[in-house]
Parts: C-alpha cells; sequence; structure tokens
C-alpha cells in the first residue's frame, strides 16, 4: 500500500510541478523571441531611414558605413536594394543574389508582410530574416534585408530553461520527500493496525501506538488495543473455566470412583461394567480437557517468548514404538519399527510433548486400524523442517472425517469404533502449532490413513 500509495502522490506532484514548469519555459522562450524581434525589427527601421536618405541624396556612402559597423558589431548580414533591385548595400556575407533574401526583396516590393519568426528554443541555430519596404504608401523604392544570427538567444534561452528546470527540480525533490514522509505517516499506523489485528487473531496481545497517524487511524488503533485485551480476557476465562473445571471434578471423580471399586465383590453384571466404563471414560475426559488446557496455556507462553526445548526426534520415536508395541500386539496390529537412520535428527520440541504427540497418533493408528493391520512408522529430514509419519493399512477416514478429526469432541463412528473422548487429535494438534508444526492428515495408498507430523528443526548454537 505504501507504494501504490507514493506512486500517487510522487506522480501528482510531479504533474504540478511541470504544470507550472513547462508554461515559464514556453514563456520564457517566447519572451526571448518577442525581445530579438524588437531589437532586430528597430534595427531594420533605423535601416530603412538611412536608406530613404541615401535614395533622396543619391548619396549610399553613409548608409554602406553604417552597415559595415553594424556587421562588424553583431555579425549579422544587411541587404538593401533600390527600387530596381540593385544592391545599395551589401554586408556581413550577404548578397541580393541569395536565395532567400531575392525571395524577400520580391515579396516586399509587393508590401507583402515579412516572415514570421518561431519560437526559439535551446538548440536554435536557423538565423531569423527580418525585411521592410524603403518609402511610404504605394511608392517603394528599395528594400532592407536583414538576417539576424539566433546563437546568442538561444543560449539566453538554454541558460534560463536550465534556471527553471534546477528551480523545478529541486521543488520535485521537495515534494518527493513531502510525498515520502506523509505516506510514512499515514501506511505506518495502518501496518501497526494489520500487525496488531494479525497478533489478535493468533492468539496475542497486541500494542499498537495511538499517538500515530490521522486522528481516525489513531482512534481505530484505541479500539484494536481494547478489542484485544477483551478477546484476551474471553479466552483466558475460558482456558481458566475448562482447566478450574476440570480440575475442581477430578476430586468428586475420584471419590465416585472409590465407591465404584468398593462395589466390585457385592455388584455384578452388565450394569456394573457398564458404570465402570462410564467412569473410566469421564476420566479419560477429564485428563483429556486438562490436557488441552495445559496445551493452549504453553501456546500462550511460548508466543509470549517462552524457549523452546529441542529433543531427538528418532530416539522419541523408537521410544515410543517399543512402548505401544504391546499394545499392538493386543490388538491384533503389526507394529513396524521405524527404519534406521545413520545421524539424529533434532526437531524444536520438548520431548515430553512429542512423546504425547506420538502416543496419540500410535493410540488412534493402533485402535482404528483393525485386527491384521500393518502400522509403520518413518521420518524425514529437511533443510529446515523435520517430518515424522505414522500410516497405517486400515479403513482410514474419509476426506470429510479428515477435515474434522482435529475438531474437539469428534470422534469417528463405525460399528464396532472404540468410545474415546474426542480430545487426542485435538491436543496433538495444539501442541503441534504451538510449536510452529504443522499435523496433517491423509489417505494412505491403496487405503488406511497417514498421519503426518511436520516440526521446525532446532538452531544449531555457534
Amino acid at each position: 500500500m505504501r507504494t501504490r500509495l507514493l506512486v500517487v502522490l510522487v506522480a501528482l506532484a510531479l504533474a504540478v510541478v511541470a504544470a507550472f514548469a513547462v508554461p515559464l519555459l514556453l514563456s520564457t522562450a517566447e519572451q526571448r523571441t518577442q525581445e530579438l524581434m524588437i531589437s532586430r525589427t528597430a534595427d531594420v527601421d533605423r535601416f530603412v531611414v538611412l536608406a530613404q536618405q541615401a535614395v533622396d541624396t543619391r548619396d549610399p556612402a553613409a548608409l554602406a558605413a553604417d552597415a559595415t559597423r553594424y556587421t562588424d558589431l553583431y555579425g549579422e548580414g544587411v541587404v538593401i536594394v533600390d527600387a530596381r533591385r540593385l544592391p545599395l548595400v551589401q554586408a556581413g556575407g550577404l548578397t541580393a543574389t541569395d536565395p532567400a533574401v531575392h525571395a524577400l526583396v520580391e515579396a516586399t516590393m509587393r508590401n507583402e508582410p515579412g516572415p514570421r519568426v518561431d519560437r526559439l528554443g535551446p538548440l536554435s541555430t536557423e538565423p531569423a530574416y527580418f525585411a521592410r519596404p524603403v518609402g511610404t504608401g504605394t511608392r517603394v523604392a528599395g528594400v532592407v534585408v536583414l538576417r539576424a544570427s539566433v546563437t546568442a538567444a538561444a543560449a539566453d534561452v538554454a541558460a534560463r530553461w536550465g534556471t527553471i528546470a534546477a528551480g523545478a527540480l529541486l521543488v520535485a525533490v521537495v515534494f518527493v520527500l513531502l510525498a515520502v514522509l506523509l505516506a510514512r505517516w499515514m501506511v505506518r499506523p495502518l501496518h501497526e493496525l494489520e500487525t496488531g489485528v494479525l497478533a489478535v487473531a493468533a492468539g496475542h496481545r497486541a500494542h499498537v501506538p495511538e499517538r500515530a497517524g490521522p486522528r481516525e487511524l489513531r482512534s481505530l488503533a484505541g479500539e484494536v488495543n481494547r478489542m484485544s485485551e477483551a478477546v484476551l480476557e474471553a479466552a483466558d476465562q475460558q482456558h481458566r473455566l475448562v482447566a478450574d473445571a476440570s480440575h475442581q471434578l477430578r476430586n468428586p471423580m475420584a471419590a465416585l470412583r472409590l465407591r465404584v471399586d468398593s462395589l466390585a465383590g457385592q455388584a455384578e453384571g452388565a450394569t456394573y461394567r457398564a458404570t465402570v466404563a462410564e467412569v473410566e471414560r469421564l476420566e479419560k475426559l477429564l485428563d483429556g480437557l486438562l490436557a488441552l488446557a495445559l496445551a493452549e496455556s504453553t501456546a500462550t507462553r511460548v508466543a509470549a517468548g517462552a524457549a523452546d526445548e529441542p529433543c531427538d526426534l528418532a530416539s522419541v520415536l523408537a521410544e515410543r514404538v517399543d512402548a505401544w508395541r504391546p499394545a499392538a500386539d493386543d490388538a491384533g496390529a503389526a507394529l513396524v519399527p521405524p527404519p534406521g537412520h545413520d545421524e539424529p535428527v533434532t526437531v524444536r520440541c520438548p520431548e515430553g510433548e512429542l512423546a504425547q504427540i506420538l502416543d496419540v497418533l500410535l493410540d488412534n493408528a493402533v485402535h482404528y486400524a483393525g485386527r491384521g493391520a500393518k502400522i509403520t512408522t518413518d521420518w524425514e529430514a529437511g533443510a529446515e523442517t523435520a517430518t515424522l509419519v505414522v500410516r497405517d493399512d486400515g479403513p482410514g477416514l474419509s476426506t470429510e472425517d479428515r477435515a474434522r478429526a482435529t475438531e474437539r469432541f469428534w470422534r469417528a463412528g463405525g460399528e464396532g469404533a472404540p468410545r474415546g473422548t474426542g480430545l487426542g487429535l485435538a491436543i496433538a494438534h495444539q501442541q503441534v502449532r504451538t510449536r510452529g508444526g504443522v499435523l496433517e492428515l491423509r489417505q494412505a495408498e491403496p487405503h488406511g490413513l497417514e498421519a503426518r507430523v511436520t516440526l521446525p528443526l532446532a538452531q544449531e548454537e555457534p
């Protein structure tokens, strides 16, 4: 936006400067042309008077001497002819036989107006011709032709144009600087507002200065700051509610568990087993809510600048695969260990969080892939990120289910599907996003589910 605004302001400034400079340049050239015409017309008129005297006295000596002095002084040619086209004076290298002079003499003898002098410019070189008849009325006693050099006048025009151009350039530079300052004054608050809005969208607190830019932007900055405080307060209250509710319910849940366990020798049957299963599900649900609240609070601490604790992805993956192999055997699935790699890869994620993420992915693969399924794990490192993969050849998920799998409390349906809390993938997704990574669920080939976790690599210390 700043570039577009600068382009508009600079173009407008240059247009304004050009609107003043161009007419001034043309006016200066026109003024110098008029000065040349007035000066040389006066000289021609003086020669007309002298020529009339020479014709009357039949003595052109004084006229010739004056013309010679004129040409010596100005370096311009003068030709004066009588009524019979015979030259009385030829000076400055100009002769009556010259085609241009001859044409002017003939036209002036017929009382036609003299040639028009075009407006001079810095590069003008063609001489200007002035012609006047000698005599009055219809009695023409001769013609005076003057060839004026425009070199000095063109140099004057060039000098004046240079001065005007320098002034216009200086004004243009001032205007451009003002445009830059104006654009910065107007756009900088917008960038700060954009940063503040993005911070609010990411769950951070916005700090938009309220003392820069136009009054409307200052007011908007204040509103963004107040909105940020309100959004963060609401999110904090929501996190506290989830965490507090989960924590406060644990004591009653523990008491309920003890009472149910105490009935183990007295109550039997499907009702008792269903009650125990529901209690266990509630305990898992409370644990999941606490883990989700912890993941969200960790995201806030990381956004505030808390340092990441790196870990070796390969070693954590191998350890969690070994831990889940008995559960996979009990479920009738084959859990294949990751292939060996020559060098470790350190990712920007604490070992405990990475282990929790792998537990969620392996738990889902073991319990949802089905008996006889094959579960494989692997990882690959890139220039800036590393990706671990958990793949099974079970029934997988549809496109719609994969899109909703990381939502809270969403559980896969279907006959015989295990009854989970619907928080596992939501917690893993929040933990991966907190560390600047991405959790993706893809369709495995030819069937099954592929979970990919991409995490940034830890920077090596110098």
